[in-house]
């Protein structure tokens, strides 16, 4: 067997593919549920009563929530439906390429929508001084944790 370079690991280059399908369909089954719960809460929220109470703002703010979410979740579906059809075809180097860029455009489309349900609702609810501190609180937190933090070992790494 050849090792990998730079992987640590004794494995053929077919092996670490298979390792790589199996670590990124993992992890997107960790993420694909908070996504549904979110799209899910998006979609009912238009059907209460009180959703004609909000202002013309508030509106187009939830709409470019759940388009937000619905973009995310196409991302973040699309590597196991990509996996599906493409099964067998000997083409996973691919696969692993396409499927992280779209996990990570998903991503970025969920901390948007994750915080726009947050200035959605705290808006709502609250004045508007509690909402710009909690949605620029979560958003920095995204950005921190999901982005910067990886980003930052990566750079340090090189």
């Amino acid at each position: 067997m050849s090792e990998h370079r730079g992987s640590g690991r004794d494995e053929t280059p077919e092996q670490r593919l298979d390792r790589n399908v199996e670590e990124l369909l993992g992890e997107l089954r960790v993420i694909l549920p908070g996504v549904q719960v979110l799209f899910a809460f998006l979609l009912v929220v238009p059907f209460n009563q009180r959703f004609g109470d909000v202002s013309t703002f508030q509106k187009y703010l939830y709409l470019g929530t759940l388009l937000c979410a619905a973009v995310a979740s196409a991302c973040l579906i699309a590597p196991s439906i990509h996996h599906r059809i493409t099964f067998r075809t000997q083409d996973k180097e691919y696969l692993v390429m396409r499927a992280t860029r779209l996990t990570i455009v998903g991503s970025v489309f969920l901390a948007v929508a994750m915080t726009g349900a947050i200035w959605l609702i705290t808006g709502y609810l609250f004045g508007s001084v509690v909402t710009a501190v909690a949605a620029v609180t979560v958003a920095l937190l995204f950005v921190a944790v999901w982005y910067g933090v990886p980003l930052r070992r990566l750079r340090r790494q090189r």
